[in-house]
C-alpha cells in the first residue's frame, strides 16, 4: 500500500507538471511570444531551407503573432505514429522522453467534428485536453502526371496500365492497393516521402503521383514542368476525400483561440492567407466558415 501510494503521488506530481507548463494567454502576451509547433520536414508547410524556416504555416504563424503582438517562437514537431500522440505531446502533456516544452499553439490539425469527438473503449473523450478551432485551409486528396507517358487521368482504372508513386503507410497507398480489389497494387510503387515520388516520375519509373494536394502543387509549382500536369478525376470507394485543416490550442486556453481566431479571420478577409499560399504555388480556398 505504502509503494502504491508513493507511485500515485509521483503521478500527480508529474500531472502538475506538465499542467504547470500550459501557459494562460495573459502570460503569453507578457512573456511576448507565442509558441507556436509545426511540423518538421513537411515541405511546403513547414520547412527548412539553407538554415531558414520556410512554409505556408511558418508564414501564416509569424503574422498570427504579428497581429497579436508578440513574437514567433517556432517548437519543430517530428510527425508521431497517429495525430493524437503529436496533441499529447506538443499541447497537453509534454514528451518527458525528448524534455520538450509545450507549445501555445499547434498548426495542421484538422477542423473535424467527429475526430475531436472520438471516444475511446471507455466512452471518454480521448482529446478531451484540446481545442481544436480555426480552419484555414481546405485540404483534399490530388494526382499529378506527366502528359509525355500518359495523355490523360480520367479515372483512376488507368493506373492498372501506368505506374503510379505514392508515400508509403499513406493513405493514397492504402486506397490504390485495395480499390477495384487490388487491380490497381501492381502499378502501386511505394516512395519514403512525396519528393521521392516525384523524382521517380521525372526519372521515369511512374507516370504519375497521388498526394494531398498542398504537397502536390508545391512539388508541381518547383518543377516547373509544363508537360507535368493536375488530375481532375473522382476517388471511387475511397471515403472523406476533402476535410479542413485548422489550429489546436490546451482546452484551458480558450482565450488565446478566440485571439487567434479573430486575426485569422482578419488576414483571410484582407488576402494575406491568399497571398502565403500563391508564393509556394498553392492553391487556395476560403474555408466555408469565412464565405
Amino acid at each position: 500500500m505504502r509503494l502504491l501510494a508513493v507511485l500515485i503521488s509521483a503521478v500527480l506530481l508529474c500531472c502538475q507538471v506538465a499542467q504547470a507548463q500550459v501557459r494562460s494567454y495573459d502570460q503569453m502576451i507578457a512573456a511576448g511570444e507565442l509558441k507556436v509547433a509545426v511540423y518538421k520536414d513537411f515541405a511546403p508547410y513547414s520547412f527548412e531551407d539553407a538554415g531558414q524556416p520556410r512554409g505556408v504555416d511558418i508564414e501564416l504563424a509569424q503574422a498570427l503573432a504579428q497581429a497579436l503582438g508578440v513574437k514567433l517562437k517556432l517548437i519543430w514537431a517530428p510527425a508521431g505514429e497517429k495525430l493524437d500522440d503529436d496533441l499529447r505531446d506538443y499541447i497537453w502533456r509534454s514528451s518527458q522522453l525528448h524534455n520538450q516544452q509545450l507549445a501555445d499553439l499547434m498548426m495542421r490539425v484538422p477542423y473535424d467534428r467527429d475526430y475531436s469527438q472520438k471516444r475511446n473503449e471507455l466512452g471518454e473523450l480521448e482529446n478531451d485536453h484540446v481545442v481544436m478551432f480555426g480552419p484555414y485551409q481546405n485540404e483534399q486528396w490530388q494526382v499529378a502526371y506527366d502528359r509525355r507517358r500518359l495523355g490523360s487521368v480520367g479515372s483512376v482504372a488507368v493506373f492498372e496500365q501506368h505506374p503510379i508513386g505514392v508515400e508509403v503507410d499513406s493513405v493514397p497507398s492504402f486506397y490504390l492497393t485495395s480499390v477495384f480489389n487490388g487491380m490497381l497494387a501492381a502499378r502501386t510503387h511505394h516512395y519514403p516521402g512525396v519528393p521521392q515520388a516525384f523524382a521517380a516520375m521525372k526519372a521515369g519509373e511512374v507516370d504519375a503521383v497521388m498526394a494531398m494536394r498542398g504537397e502536390i502543387d508545391w512539388q508541381v509549382h518547383e518543377a516547373n514542368d509544363p508537360q507535368v500536369a493536375l488530375a481532375q478525376n473522382a476517388y471511387p470507394n475511397m471515403g472523406k476525400q476533402r476535410w479542413e485543416i485548422g489550429m489546436a490550442v490546451h482546452e484551458s486556453n480558450r482565450q488565446l483561440s478566440y485571439a487567434v481566431e479573430e486575426a485569422l479571420e482578419a488576414l483571410i478577409r484582407e488576402g494575406s492567407v491568399q497571398a502565403i499560399y500563391a508564393r509556394y504555388g498553392l492553391q487556395y480556398e476560403v474555408p466555408e466558415m469565412y464565405q
